[in-house]
């Protein structure tokens, strides 16, 4: 049975979902104004390996994560390129539909974005409005935050303790406002802003309501998972509970997840743009493997921080190499494999032990971390039976199918070779011959050949194997 730790509760609680067998999650996405950064692709990798995992037990997941295509980011940077707002927003979803690709993330079931849900919004906000949760001034509408009773629950705060901060802000919208701690439901247009019509005047959305308007349109008024950052806990999810349950007068979401960050330097500092020390997707897929990108950050438990430096990056290409070797040392073996043995139905136990060893540590919390490392047994288990004398064909397709599941849930598919061409399978056989004829200068010069071609030879105790480079 799946445990979540719940930040609402700050419990770990027994997972059930609304509907049987199925799930309704909300992650928050991206706003779209800039190539998207290793700590938002944390969010993005951690999420994904949490619908896998769900998937993986049997559940139908209907995951909706948005994208942020209006916000003063995205003014700011479109004006700085003398494009339009929704231009910048069309480039960098489609980079980060790539970048998140590259790092296998599973598109979301629906991905909606704020510009196509305006009448939504605004439908909202005047109910909330109508309700006497909202009020408008000159132009703007605010949430009354002190209104809510339960504001500050999700990030465990008093109302009290918030309130000494936010009146320390000074500026014109503070002083408009009823209470420091009232915030933006809809602002009013600027100057050669983006803009829409609203009972209240031109204007656009404030950042917090573009997200309960999104997931209660399509999840429902009460979702199973709402998702996100660290940094979203407050204010944003505080907000998005304030005002969804304010309009609908039921629980928002049930389950509130939150993933850690991504830590970079001696200091140990969050990775963000304002601080300037952020490493692209973008960038760092040019450089490295992304799967070994999308390995270091899928195998660390989602709530706990991750430290990215070029030894944490080379720790996990290792170890993702020692899988691949597992996984490519059984598909090898497997041509030499016989029908069935006499121990298969012991060794397909030992198989089930493992996996149901791993289905107790993913259902705790989705412990990535505890779960690789029982993968990594059932490596080990691989490789010690790919060398035996006498293996089983219905034991290694048995092992490989669930070892491939497995490490499908953190994202992670190797490929079996396919056939070489006649000209390299001759050349792999006249080097076979050379180095029975102890011709190793021969040897050596047919592996350099097939290196150029992007064939990389190894010689195991099972005979030779290649990989393309």
């Amino acid at each position: 049975m799946i445990k979540i730790h719940n930040t609402l509760t700050r419990e770990k609680e027994l997972f059930k979902p609304i509907e049987e067998n199925k799930v309704r999650m909300y992650v928050c996405g991206p706003t779209v104004y800039n190539y998207i950064h290793i700590g938002n692709a944390r969010s993005s990798i951690a999420f994904d390996v949490i619908r896998r995992y769900f998937e993986y037990r049997g559940y139908e997941v209907n995951y909706v994560s948005n994208f942020t295509d209006v916000d003063d980011k995205i003014i700011k940077a479109a004006k700085e390129l003398a494009v339009t707002a929704p231009e910048l927003a069309d480039r960098f979803i489609a980079a980060f539909e790539e970048d998140t690709a590259a790092l296998n993330v599973k598109p979301a079931t629906l991905h909606p974005r704020v510009m196509d849900h305006i009448p939504d919004i605004l439908s909202f906000i005047e109910a909330l409005i109508e309700k006497g949760y909202a009020y408008e001034v000159a132009g703007d509408v605010y949430y009354r935050t002190r209104k809510f009773e339960h504001y500050g629950e999700l990030s465990d705060q008093s109302i009290d303790e918030l309130e000494v901060g936010a009146s320390q802000r000074t500026g014109v919208e503070q002083a408009i406002k009823e209470d420091p701690l009232d915030f933006a439901l809809w602002k009013s247009a600027k100057p050669d802003e983006i803009s829409w019509e609203s009972p209240w005047g031109a204007g656009r959305p404030g950042w917090h309501i573009e997200c309960s308007v999104m997931a209660t349109k399509h999840l429902g008024e009460t979702i199973d998972i709402h998702g996100g950052g660290q940094d979203l806990e407050f204010p944003h999810h505080e907000n998005e509970i304030a005002q969804s349950e304010a309009k609908t007068g039921k629980r928002f979401a049930n389950y509130w997840m939150h993933n850690g960050y991504v830590t970079i330097g001696e200091d140990d500092a969050k990775m963000s743009k304002s601080l300037g020390n952020f490493v692209t997707v973008h960038d760092l897929v040019k450089e490295i493997d992304p799967q070994v990108l999308r390995f270091f950050m899928a195998t660390t438990q989602y709530r706990r921080p991750i430290r990215y430096s070029e030894a944490t990056m080379k720790d996990a290409q290792a170890n993702l190499q020692k899988l691949r070797t597992a996984f490519e040392n059984a598909t090898f073996r497997q041509a030499t494999a016989e029908d069935e043995l006499a121990d298969d139905q012991a060794k397909l136990v030992e198989l089930r032990t493992l996996k149901d060893r791993f289905i107790e540590e993913m259902d705790d919390d989705f412990n990535a971390a505890n779960g690789i490392t029982v993968v990594y047994e059932v490596a080990k288990w691989l490789n010690h039976y790919s060398e035996q004398e006498r293996v089983s064909a219905v034991v290694l397709t048995a092992a490989l199918e669930e070892f491939t599941k497995l490490l499908s849930i953190f994202g992670i598919e190797f490929q079996t070779a396919g056939l070489l061409d006649e000209e390299v399978d001759q050349l792999i056989e006249e080097r076979n011959q050379a180095r029975k004829d102890k011709n190793f200068a021969r040897s050596d010069e047919i592996r350099d050949q097939l290196k150029e071609q992007g064939i990389i030879l190894e010689d195991t105790p099972q005979g030779v194997r290649w990989r393309r480079a």
